[in-house]
């Protein structure tokens, strides 16, 4: 499945002044089939290392950190020879090796026209001051597929290219509405990770089969990633990762109408009712990229930064799909939501997802007084409002209020609803599909 990113992966292949590349992101989300398959598209070879896989390879890296010798050594236990004037070397799971993260800072100095990629799904979690080579690396973050690359990774390639391509100049027909539709409620099913979605693909033919094996495969995913966490957190630590990851979907329900409320402490995990005892569990998970953790800002103005407590904020799950699995929500209740009416902290949870993987963030929420923005986004300067409504009804009296309060240039609402743009009172309206392509203006 052809994802953005392998576009990314191409300009930074041919820049003259690329450094090694750090690539992040959580387990299952597509790091190593998208750098196996650049190396197989762009270089004459490309050479694959898990340092997680075999812990031996660490022993590489004990000596010293000469490049040249590094090299040689992988190349004895490949059985090859490594050419760094033409081939690719690819250092998965970096994060199991900190000695190997070091060393690209003297790739970076020694070898400089070599291309070497670095990928890991913890590495949020593991990089520290001591092994980080500052300044000596580039940098990308790999998400759950979008809603766009869904459709393209499910045939339906001119339904993608249509979302690609649209200016937000007229709504659209609502034959093409509907179908967009149909295939949304499909993704909030199955989510953005790429081996759900080539399972849905498989066998869309038959969507109700195919929906039920996405959701088994999904619960051993969730099995998979709190497998994960203990070995990599400790115990204790592990035993409150695993109570907040849970926590995520009813949370996010505990408004039944509006915006999903923010985070609470209590009753998470038993006995421990304030920030500072969850605070590492939280960075934990936001770490290795299973949440996605959204400040509460208290002012529209710039920086939002400046106006959030470390202590109020939103959490939503990585992905859709994982959301409903933990949720243990059968893929028929979702399919079975009438048209516009699914669960609103659904959309909320999409349109933060959608809203990250386009390149959005840093996303923020806002609440003042009793009003209360589901996210402001910062564009090129502009403060942008947006409000998630979960169906046809589209009044928005928080966002009239920010607007009074802090004159944005426009602002926007997700919904049911077609696209309507009313320039003279500054309101978009867009449907949620769109959410990967905001701002369209």
């Amino acid at each position: 499945m052809k994802r953005d990113l392998s576009d990314k992966l191409k300009a930074w292949g041919k820049n003259p002044k690329r450094k090694p590349l750090l690539l992040k992101g959580a387990r299952q989300v597509g790091k190593t089939y998208s750098l196996k398959r650049f190396g197989a598209d762009e270089f004459a070879k490309h050479h694959y290392i898990n340092l997680e896989a075999d812990e031996s390879l660490g022993r590489i890296f004990e000596k010293n950190l000469r490049p040249a010798r590094i090299l040689a050594e992988l190349g004895f236990y490949l059985e090859t020879t490594i050419r760094p004037d033409s081939e690719l070397l690819i250092l998965d799971e970096i994060q199991a090796c900190p000695k190997a993260l070091t060393a690209l800072k003297y790739f970076q100095e020694e070898l400089p026209g070599m291309a070497v990629c670095a990928a890991g799904s913890l590495l949020g979690v593991h990089l520290g001051d001591s092994a980080f080579p500052v300044g000596k690396v580039d940098h990308l973050d790999m998400y759950p597929m979008s809603f766009r690359e869904f459709l393209a990774g499910c045939g339906n390639a001119r339904l993608a290219k249509f979302i690609h391509d649209y200016d937000g100049s007229e709504p659209l027909p609502q034959t093409l509405h509907d179908r967009f539709w149909e295939q949304l409620k499909y993704y909030f099913i199955t989510g953005g990770l790429p081996e759900i979605i080539g399972i849905f693909a498989d066998m869309k033919q038959e969507p109700y089969a195919a929906l039920q094996a996405v959701r088994t495969r999904q619960a051993q995913l969730a099995g998979d990633y709190m497998a994960d966490i203990a070995k990599h957190s400790g115990k204790q630590n592990a035993t409150h990762i695993e109570r907040i990851w849970k926590s995520v979907p009813a949370q996010l329900a505990r408004q039944v109408n509006g915006s999903s409320a923010k985070y609470r402490f209590k009753g998470v995990v038993p006995g421990v009712h304030t920030y500072s005892k969850l605070v590492g569990a939280l960075d934990w998970l936001a770490a290795a990229g299973l949440n996605i953790k959204v400040p509460i800002a208290n002012n529209g103005l710039l920086p939002f930064s400046a106006y959030n407590k470390e202590n109020k904020f939103k959490l939503f799950c990585f992905d859709v799909g994982m959301l409903g699995a933990i949720s243990s929500l059968a893929p028929k209740t979702i399919w079975d939501y009438e048209y516009g009416s699914y669960k609103g902290y659904f959309a909320e949870n999409f349109v933060a997802q959608q809203l990250l993987g386009a390149g959005a963030g840093p996303i923020y929420a806002w609440h003042e007084n009793r009003a209360e923005v589901e996210f402001i986004v910062e564009d090129r300067g502009r403060v942008l409002p947006i409000e998630v409504k979960s169906g046809w009804v589209t009044q928005a009296k928080s966002l009239k209020v920010f607007a009074e309060k802090y004159n944005p240039e426009y602002r926007s609402v997700f919904s049911a609803k077609n696209v309507s743009i009313d320039h003279q009172n500054r309101i978009h309206h867009y449907p949620l599909y769109l959410a990967e392509r905001f701002p369209l203006f």
